[in-house]
């Protein structure tokens, strides 16, 4: 049995922020980050919040990669003023903050990483959670992963339950126009790194393989577009809708090891998200593709490769990835990043670790050894062709 897991409400379309002027409720507490405050989107949000009659408090000091301090003081402030709407305003890490001071407001007698589908967190008691986002690639506008960063320990944190799923998710395209082409390009290849993931994922099944295939084709016809032209009206709508499809596809399967990877480069050396994702991204593909053969090659005869064997296939995939990584201006190898061998070196025992210790890796459909994982580090940071 598997239980798929969506937001109660979705709302899309240029005028999806009318919506709040509907929900009921007496005070709100909007979560973000400065940049966003300072965009003018919080004066948005707040205006509708207002006309629906609510109290409206802003708390906007999330970083990227949001911290347990941060989510303490989150709790603190959201314990002080009382909500009974949280709302998470902003990219992946405004989502995954606000998702985890709601619970802490709800369980004030647990800790951050207790955050667990394996136990019942009883929320809803005192608040729900409206989920904004205002870029293209998280999808955690609709997920139950919480990713937190405990920087003494230089991890981060895979937290999950899927009562933190959103209430409702509006989703507007027009906060995506703020998006510089860096972010642009970063939450876009983490979309399609999701709903890759999601299609090859042990623990697929016929309603996330829908989402995951049909983000992975707008992605491929419509990243280019929306790097290169920002202004490109359609390209960033399509764009936010195939973010919220891969999360809601990989929330409904699992993530891999381009994750597992990620998480760990980022952890370390302080990368943005997306950007390590993106990078290991091909590696991992070629690496898997043993175990998965059929799967790739339906994503390559979706953007238009036609091969005679899914080995082909899969080889072209892993060209057209590459190809679509320069066209938005990614790097290659984690070299090109600008990490010194020697401080990778020094720090590829915890790459490694944290790695195995991640739970994108188990439902890969090959599960590296500590050895295969080293062997994709030091592969992926040289540029070498996965040969194992």
């Amino acid at each position: 049995m598997w239980e798929f897991t969506t937001p109660r409400t979705i709302v899309t379309g240029e005028d999806s922020l009318e919506y709040l002027k509907v929900v009921e409720g007496k005070r709100a507490l909007i979560v973000t980050d400065r940049v966003i405050h300072e965009l003018g989107f919080v004066e948005k949000v707040a205006k509708y919040l207002k006309e629906a009659g609510m109290d409206v408090k802003v708390f906007d000091e999330v970083e990227p990669d949001p911290s347990i301090e941060t989510v303490m003081k989150g709790a603190g402030v959201a314990k002080e003023y009382g909500p009974d709407w949280f709302v998470a305003l902003g990219g992946g890490s405004c989502q995954d903050a606000a998702k985890a001071i709601w619970v802490l407001y709800e369980r004030p007698d647990i800790e951050v990483g207790e955050i667990s589908p394996l136990i019942n967190l009883g929320l809803r008691k005192k608040a729900r959670l409206i989920s904004i986002p205002t870029t293209s690639g998280t999808g955690s506008e609709v997920t139950w992963a919480v990713v937190i960063t405990d920087a003494k320990e230089r991890r981060k944190m895979e937290l999950a339950s899927k009562e933190t799923t959103a209430d409702i998710s509006i989703l507007n395209p027009g906060f995506a126009f703020s998006m510089p082409p860096s972010l642009t390009a970063d939450t876009g290849i983490d979309a399609l790194t999701h709903a890759i993931e999601a299609y090859v994922s042990q623990w697929r099944n016929d309603f996330s393989d829908a989402l995951a295939i049909k983000a992975i084709e707008i992605v491929f016809g419509y990243l280019p577009k929306s790097y290169r032209k920002p202004e490109d009206k359609e390209a960033r709508e399509k764009m936010h809708y195939a973010a919220t499809m891969a999360g809601l596809a990989f929330s409904n399967s699992q993530i891999g090891i381009a994750h597992a990877m990620g998480h760990s480069l980022g952890a370390l050396f302080n990368i943005p998200h997306g950007r390590t994702v993106a990078v290991v991204l091909p590696y991992t593909i070629k690496y898997s593709a043993r175990e998965a053969m059929g799967r790739y090659a339906d994503i390559a005869r979706v953007i238009g490769i036609k091969s005679e064997s899914d080995q082909k296939a899969v080889d072209e995939l892993i060209v057209a990835v590459r190809g679509l990584l320069q066209e938005v201006d990614e790097p290659r190898s984690i070299a090109d990043i600008g990490i010194s061998w020697e401080n990778y070196r020094n720090e590829l025992d915890g790459l490694v670790q944290r790695a195995m210790e991640s739970t994108a890796t188990i439902a890969n459909p090959r599960v590296p050894t500590v050895e295969e994982y080293r062997k994709l580090f030091i592969y992926a940071f040289k540029g070498e062709e996965v040969d194992f």
